[in-house]
Formats: C-alpha cells, sequence, structure tokens
C-alpha cells in the first residue's frame, strides 16, 4: 500500500475529496486477474465511512423495496389458495379434500424443475429483463423468481450485509400472509358480484399488482453494478471494489461450464439443499393452511381470515431483527438453529394446547409462524455467502432453492382434512386399519408418546 491524493474524479466532473476530518486514506492497489499473484495494477481510494453510508442507503432505496414488493405480489399469489378454500373453492370445483392437497403439491413441481434454468437465464439477459418476464408468467400461470432475487443480492452486496436485505425482502412474505388475510376478507364480501364467486374476485384482484409491477421493473429495477446507469463512476468503483474484496481469489463473473459443473458436484450444495426441505416444509404448509388452522380453532370463515393476520405480522419484525443480528455478528448457523428451535417449540405447544382453548392455539400459532420463517435469511445467505464465482454461486442457489421446494410438496400433505381440527386424528376405520397385526409395540394407533 502507499499514500496518495485525496482527489478523484466523479463521472468526469468535480474531484472526489475526504472529509477533512478524516484520515488521510491509503490507496488499495487491486486487481482481480491478478489478485491471487499479489500483483498490483490498479488503484483505489477507499470511501469514507459517510460516503460508503451513502452508497449503500442509495443501494438499499433503490434495490430492496422494489423487490420486495414483487415477493410481496409473489408470495400473496402463491399462498392465497388457502384462502380460496375458506371461500369456496372446493365446493364450487367440486373436488375432494386429498385432490386439493394433491394439487398443491403438484404445484411445486414448476419450483423442481425452472429454478436452475432460470437463473442460468437471469445471468445471460440480465435481470431488469428476466425478472419482469418471470413476474408476468407468474401473475398469470407459472412460478420462478425467488432464487433469481437471492443470487441477484449477492451481485450488490458483501457477505456480512446479505442477511439483513434478504430479511427485508423475504419478510414480504410474512406481510403477505398477514395482508392476504386481511385482503380476502374484504374481497369475499364481493362474492356474487358479476356473477363471481368470492374466491374469484380473490385470484383476480390478487394478481393485478403482480402484473402491474413487472412491467414497471423491466425499467426501474437495475441489472449489474458493472453496467447500471442509476449509479456513478466513483459509485461504481466503490461497491466492484467492496464485491471483489469480500470474494477474495473467487471473484469470477463469466459464464463457466466449469463452474456450472461444480455447483452440481459440491457436497455443501446438498447439505444446504436438506437444510432448506426441513425449513420449507413448515413453511409452506403453515403458509397454505394457517387460514384452515385458525378456523379449526374454532374462527368463523371471516374471522378466520382475519386472524391470519397477526401471525405474520409478528413474524415479519422477528425476522428482521434475526437476520440483523447475523449481519453484525457475521454468523449464520446459529441463526439457523435457534428460530428453527423455536418454531419447534411452537409446534410442541400446538399439541400439548390442543384442548386447552382457542386461545391457548392461537398463542402457541404465533411462537410457530415466527419461529418458522425468522430463521429463512439466515439460511438463504449462508449457502449464498460461502459460494463463489457468480455462474457457481448462481446455479448452486437454484438447485438448493430447487430441492428445497420438495418441501413444499410435502407441505401440501400435511394438513389434511379429514384430520382437522387438530390435524393429528384417524376416523375409526383408519384407527381399526392402523391396530391390525403383531408386536406394533410404539407403532399401535392408541400408544401415546411423553411430551
Amino acid at each position: 500500500m502507499t499514500s496518495s491524493s485525496s482527489t478523484n474524479c466523479i463521472d468526469g466532473e468535480t474531484p472526489y475529496k475526504h472529509d477533512t476530518h478524516e484520515k488521510q486514506a491509503e490507496i488499495i492497489e487491486y486487481d482481480d486477474a491478478e489478485y491471487a499473484a499479489g500483483t498490483l495494477k490498479s488503484e483505489f481510494i477507499p470511501p469514507t465511512p459517510k460516503e460508503l453510508k451513502a452508497v449503500l442507503w442509495k443501494l438499499d432505496l433503490r434495490i430492496i423495496p422494489f423487490l420486495g414488493l414483487l415477493y410481496l405480489c409473489s408470495f400473496l399469489d402463491r399462498v392465497n389458495i388457502g384462502n380460496a378454500k375458506l371461500a369456496g373453492i372446493t365446493a364450487d370445483l367440486n373436488i375432494s379434500p386429498s385432490d386439493y392437497n394433491l394439487a398443491l403439491s403438484i404445484f411445486f413441481v414448476g419450483y423442481i424443475i425452472f429454478e436452475v434454468p432460470s437463473n442460468l437465464l437471469l445471468k445471460k439477459i440480465g435481470p431488469s429483463k428476466w425478472i419482469p418476464i418471470v413476474m408476468i408468467a407468474w401473475g398469470t400461470v407459472v412460478p420462478g423468481l425467488f432464487p433469481g432475487v437471492i443470487f441477484y443480492l449477492t451481485l450488490w452486496y458483501t457477505r456480512g450485509e446479505q442477511a439483513t436485505r434478504v430479511a427485508l425482502f423475504f419478510s414480504c412474505s410474512t406481510l403477505a400472509g398477514a395482508f392476504g388475510g386481511v385482503l380476502a376478507y374484504g374481497i369475499m364480501q364481493m362474492d356474487g358480484l358479476r356473477g363471481l364467486t368470492g374466491w374469484q374476485w380473490i385470484f383476480i384482484i390478487e394478481a393485478l399488482p403482480t402484473l402491474l409491477l413487472s412491467f414497471a421493473a423491466y425499467y426501474f429495477l437495475p441489472d449489474f453494478p458493472e453496467n447500471s446507469k442509476f449509479i456513478n463512476e466513483r459509485e461504481r468503483e466503490i461497491i466492484i471494489h467492496r464485491l471483489k474484496e469480500d470474494a477474495g481469489p473467487s471473484t469470477e463473473t463469466h459464464f463457466s461450464w466449469k463452474q456450472f459443473r461444480a455447483a452440481f458436484t459440491d457436497w455443501r450444495v446438498y447439505v444446504h439443499s436438506l437444510i432448506y426441505i426441513c425449513g420449507s416444509t413448515p413453511l409452506y404448509s403453515l403458509s397454505l393452511f394457517l387460514p384452515s388452522i385458525i378456523q379449526g380453532m374454532g374462527f368463523t370463515d371471516l374471522r378466520a381470515q382475519a386472524m391470519s393476520a397477526p401471525p405474520y405480522a409478528i413474524a415479519c419484525a422477528a425476522t428482521i431483527l434475526v437476520a440483523m443480528h447475523a449481519d453484525k455478528h457475521r454468523e449464520r448457523g446459529l441463526h439457523v438453529a435457534i428460530p428453527a428451535a423455536l418454531g419447534v417449540i411452537g409446534y410442541a405447544l400446538l399439541y400439548a394446547l390442543r384442548d386447552k382453548g382457542s386461545v391457548a392455539m392461537y398463542i402457541a400459532a404465533c411462537i410457530t409462524v415466527t419461529g418458522v420463517f425468522s430463521h429463512i435469511p439466515a439460511m438463504l445467505s449462508w449457502f449464498g455467502n460461502n459460494i463463489g464465482g457468480h455462474t457457481k454461486r448462481g446455479v448452486a442457489s437454484a438447485i438448493i432453492i430447487s430441492i428445497g421446494n420438495v418441501g413444499g410438496a410435502i407441505g401440501g400433505q400435511i394438513y389434511r382434512d379429514d384430520d382437522k381440527p387438530k390435524y393429528d386424528n384417524l376416523t375409526p376405520e383408519e384407527f381399526a386399519r392402523e391396530a391390525e397385526g403383531e408386536d406394533l409395540c410404539d407403532r399401535h394407533p392408541g400408544f401415546r408418546y411423553m411430551t
């Protein structure tokens, strides 16, 4: 490192100057092509704390709220099937409860198949084009947004900043759950208007914002730091240098078939996939069935729609706080494990308090939703932080989320209509069938475990 003057040109206009009260910054000479060899080729003047804060604030204002809105609409469109069920979709379509559960599981097949191709196309044609295309398709028929956004955030923020940004983005799913219940409560009052049922109006009205935002994303959402026009040259220099410095020698940004293959042969990808399945199974099952679960506590259909909002609101705040703490301490594992343990406690309380009244059950549901949702951002940023290279990270993220969405297919089968309201009872015929045979031991349906 060597010392230099404190000026630098911004967009060929006024020179950049450090705050006179700040210590003269040292030049960091850096070149990613020669990083590992230590050969010095280019000069960089580090930003002052005030300048860095301004750059991050500019990114946060431009990227995070818009991604959050996109995901809010996407998640709202995804989980409104649970609201539609209370509004009578199964009766109107004349489908059995088991057919409904099967449809929920089949829905996730698209996620499992198309996550990897989706991220490759995002890298190829750019986020500002691909994400609107996905949103338009999603607003009409099919999925695809989530893995692209997780990968996209890694292109703008360092590893120690990603969990908080993922949380701000992901917490919109909890807002969607809260907002969706209240919105569905209001939309159900339109039942019969223009000859349409309440659940039909839920799908129509909740899809419109998704379609409108997809068009806005094309003009508003920036692509990559290297070519985005909303930042000036000095800001671009700061952003790119920070990402290179954070990545160390893993700074490859080009498409690489070697990296593509490496994503499929890295054992860590499959371990993260298993963790993701364990997290996504309760997340999707709760998201898809929470209105029905609350209804099973004794609330009416309309009240159940509205009562599904508070658990999500609490989970939203917890999700952001956990992620901020994870970034502050640059730690991921405990910030996945501890909230997940809270979710386990919540499920245990739901079972233990099943005969203690609706209030106790509702409080247990709030605890469960909080635990299930609040560990997700740390989990999502964990694998993004530890996989280098644009191509490998993009493909690996898609693989993990693709395999992890098997949890969504499993979640669609957890809360069967025949098992309500406690979702753990057998019919007399089922009990007799499972009680057949000898030496069943603790597998006999009449056996009760200690809790």
